[in-house]
């Protein structure tokens, strides 16, 4: 690959990982330029999904990770911090009072809802009711958050991890660890396999009694028979003798 410095910028898709002692992150970034996303490695004090980000580095091919552009300056633009604040993400600052937080505070808007919130009444138009309000949904929007990068460093996209939390709410993280199988039972779109994924990256073993549950009933509705057009709904279940299968050969068969 390429020494030679190059610069990019584009939206945050995913944040696969980011450290907030250290500032370390792994960003997929949709970049002009690039059809697919990119992954860009850096370090950056705050990121978030929907944020516009500049970058230069150079690009390396990591062994198990394929491209990356290792990035030595990744920054958040005032744009893209005004774009993520008025994307209705946080409720009370639409594009009009996003651009005006920008404006009064600076790039240092975020660590004022977090640190300083008295500092957001120096924005015209912002009264102590809807600092209130902002802040509600700041915390609120700071627990999805939490919520987002832990699925997305286990490989769950943004889609996905939207209906995840949608669901579980404030519990995901909790419900996730304890049964990633669940997924396939609660959530719309999450099938065996994926669960099967999301299980291995939290660590949880091939021969364990959650997987063999999940497995077991994953093949059972894989080897379902389908009823006949004509068939009448009012019949109930079918003869033993036609789902008469070994639960340890559908197991094997479909792991």
């Amino acid at each position: 690959m390429s020494q030679h410095p190059e610069h990019i910028s584009g939206l945050v898709e995913r944040v696969t990982f980011h450290s907030a002692e250290s500032g370390f992150a792994v960003l997929r970034v949709k970049a002009r330029g690039h059809r697919e996303l990119v992954t860009v490695v850096g370090t950056v004090p705050s990121v978030a999904v929907g944020e516009w980000i500049e970058a230069t580095g150079t690009w390396r091919i990591d062994s198990q990770y394929g491209q990356q552009l290792r990035a030595n300056v990744l920054h958040t633009t005032p744009e893209g911090v005004a774009k993520y604040l008025g994307s209705g993400l946080i409720k009370g600052i639409g594009p009009h009072f996003a651009d005006k937080h920008v404006k009064a505070i600076g790039m240092e808007v975020f660590e004022v809802l977090e640190q300083s919130p008295e500092r957001m009444l120096e924005v015209d138009g912002i009264g102590a009711r809807r600092q209130q309000r902002i802040l509600a949904a700041w915390h609120e929007q700071k627990a999805v958050r939490e919520v987002m990068v832990f699925l997305h460093s286990h490989g769950v996209g943004t889609s996905r991890a939207f209906r995840i939390y949608k669901v579980y709410g404030d519990d995901a993280i909790q419900k996730v660890q304890e049964d990633p199988y669940r997924l396939a039972r609660d959530i719309w779109g999450i099938g065996f396999k994926t669960a099967d994924q999301i299980a291995a990256s939290l660590g949880i073993d091939k021969q364990s009694y959650l997987r063999a549950r999940a497995g077991v009933r994953y093949a059972a509705q894989s080897h379902a028979p389908t009823p006949s057009r004509g068939a009448s709904r009012s019949r109930g279940r079918p003869e033993p003798s036609s789902t008469a299968l070994n639960h340890r050969t559908l197991v094997q068969s479909s792991l």
